[in-house]
């Protein structure tokens, strides 16, 4: 008897033991169910760490193996309870039943009982969550080079929902106003609450796409485009290939995912942009090939994106020192095999939506160290502050770019992206 609780846990495990994201999950969900499924799994990822206390102050042994499923089904029905408006009744009587049906009748009766408690003492239970860390013990080894004041101030929005932050082709001021939006320094649009994005004004039109603020930084931190050969090595979802396109780039977007590509060239078709050519294709072959030498390099590389945990909150839970180790990797290939494609005085930008260090600061360190044809020239706050003054200081001494997901609080935050402008000198 599948129905949204169960699918909310079945991908919840899935996330957990798989390792998997859950927009890859997502096509499994009736669409009738899927706004349910979105809210409850969010909700719960976001607050784990201290779902999973409270529901140790009702357990006085551990649920067998074979019966992690229950566990997961109280998880996401403790979340409902505390943090969703379902009434309460619902919840349980739906999550006894579910238990029953998929693991054990004895099971079904301790979750009734535990459900029942958290209901009587909601507002202690609340603040059990309150005051336990949000970031798993995993996430905290990954932020080696961050003091404690960083780390803190991370983990307090780990449990935050993010905007809707919007890319307009041109003049986003005139857009300010048709879609109710807050203008941010670099000229992005935030809608506060998050929308069905086909019914804003003029989506089927292409006048503007979805983009985190700090996404955008990169393309702008390139400077003038127009008119220049620009290769995307890494462009799949598009939002900064159409960045290049609106600024007047000729641009080859490259992806390794033919299905990822076929959405990007959808999309640039809806924007109306006819100036991008594309590949399916691994960079790294591309990379080693070099059929052609480019103006400018953009180089969005795959990384641990553990900086998008507001909008991806399962990124705390199945990345660790591992997986970024792996990304730090390629990055290095990718970053090495660079000028064989780029003409000596071209830009390349290098940026990772990533929040570990290794990615990022150490990354580009290490590379200039073993690659002296290369240097970092300073992004100025001109080329990412057209439309206002940024409360947070997003460049760093050396003139790259770090972002932090506590910038603009008081606007809901931002991704964490590092991003470093380098020039092929010789």
């Amino acid at each position: 008897m599948p129905n949204q609780r169960i699918n909310s846990a079945a991908i919840v495990q899935r996330i957990f033991e798989n390792k998997v994201f859950f927009a890859e999950l997502k096509s499994q969900v009736p669409e009738q169910d899927l706004a349910f499924v979105n809210m409850l799994v969010l909700t719960s990822l976001r607050h784990w760490q201290g779902l999973n206390a409270v529901l140790k102050i009702f357990l006085h042994k551990k649920i067998p193996h074979k019966h992690r499923f229950a566990q997961y089904l109280m998880l996401l029905a403790i979340a409902e309870l505390l943090f969703m408006e379902t009434p309460p009744y619902a919840v349980i009587d739906e999550t006894v039943k579910n238990i029953k049906y998929s693991t054990d009748k004895f099971l079904g009766g301790l979750a009734n009982a535990v459900l029942r408690k958290v209901i009587g003492q909601k507002d202690s239970l609340l603040s059990t969550i309150r005051n336990t860390s949000p970031l798993p013990p995993d996430f905290v080894k990954i932020l080696n080079g961050y003091d404690k004041q960083d780390t803190s101030l991370i983990s307090s929005v780990v449990c935050s929902v993010p905007p809707l932050d919007i890319t307009a082709k041109d003049n986003p001021q005139d857009w300010q106003n048709k879609l109710n939006a807050d203008l941010l320094p670099n000229g992005t649009l935030r809608l506060a609450e998050a929308k069905q994005i086909h019914l804003l004004p003029e989506y089927t039109q292409g006048r503007w796409w979805v983009q985190d603020v700090a996404a955008s930084l990169p393309v702008l931190a390139m400077g003038n485009v127009n008119g220049l050969e620009v290769i995307d090595l890494c462009a799949a979802p598009g939002g900064k290939t159409a960045q290049l396109a609106a600024r007047g780039a000729k641009v080859t977007a490259l992806d390794i995912s033919a299905k990822r590509l076929e959405k990007l060239k959808q999309n640039m078709q809806r924007l109306g942009f006819n100036n991008i050519t594309t590949y399916a294709v691994d960079a790294l072959q591309y990379l080693e090939q070099a059929p052609q030498q480019f103006d400018a390099v953009l180089l969005d590389a795959p990384c641990s994106a553990t900086g998008t945990f507001r909008r991806h909150p399962e990124v705390l839970h199945i990345k660790n020192q591992q997986d970024v180790a792996a990304q730090v990797n390629l990055q290095k290939q990718m970053l090495n095999l660079c000028s064989r494609i780029l003409k000596v005085g071209g830009t390349l930008l290098y940026s990772v939506c990533s929040i570990c260090k290794n990615e990022g600061e150490y990354q580009i360190a290490d590379f200039l160290k073993y690659n002296t044809n290369f240097k970092i020239v300073p992004i100025t706050n001109a080329e990412i502050s057209a439309y206002g003054t940024w409360n947070d200081d997003l460049l760093l001494p050396d003139g790259t770019i770090r972002t932090m997901p506590y910038y603009l609080n008081n606007k809901n935050g931002m991704d964490c992206f590092f991003i470093c402008k380098m020039q092929r000198i010789i």
